[in-house]
């Protein structure tokens, strides 16, 4: 028999002082993908002409800032370091973060759509395109990265450029 008795974890009593790194990368993603949305329903809600549409943008765009609003509240929460916010906004981020949520959503939505197709033929002409959107997906990657657009690799900077996004993006 024996005489182990399980003890919950103390740190699971006690709040935690700062959001873990895996749901800080989450609310980076969210964060990042509303902001660059929300730019892009303000710049285009003024091209819909039909009433309903347009008013359903705009209840759209107002529930995005409030999501916005929200989410920024757990920044302070991520892991420390030091951050720095540039406030210009630059056209180029915002268009080449398009272009990287669009073919992020893809290799996930290829993915999903293998999964779901019994048609050999199919089968092959969804992995070719799957594998065209990840080398897309790398190419974008690297030319955000290479004019420091997406600093992956520097966790309080990539937060502090979600946070100077997400204001603007707000703001507009």
């Amino acid at each position: 028999m024996s005489t182990y008795q399980a003890q919950p974890h103390q740190q699971h009593q006690q709040q935690q002082q700062h959001l873990a790194w895996h749901e800080t990368m989450e609310l980076h993603e969210l964060t990042a993908f509303q902001s660059n949305q929300l730019i892009n329903l303000k710049m285009n809600h003024h091209e819909v002409k039909d009433p309903q549409l347009h008013g359903l943008y705009l209840e759209t765009i107002n529930s995005v800032e409030q999501n916005l609003r929200e989410l920024l509240n757990y920044i302070p929460l991520a892991p420390q370091g030091t951050r720095s916010v540039n406030t210009a906004m630059d056209l180029t981020a915002f268009y080449a973060g398009q272009l990287l949520i669009f073919a992020k959503t893809s290799v996930r939505n290829y993915s999903i759509a293998i999964t779901e197709t019994a048609t050999p033929r199919l089968r092959q002409t969804l992995q070719k395109q799957l594998n065209a959107a990840i080398v897309l997906h790398g190419r974008i990657f690297q030319f955000m990265y290479q004019r420091g657009l997406y600093p992956a690799y520097d966790l309080p900077k990539l937060l502090a450029n979600d946070v100077a996004v997400a204001n603007k993006a707000i703001n507009l």
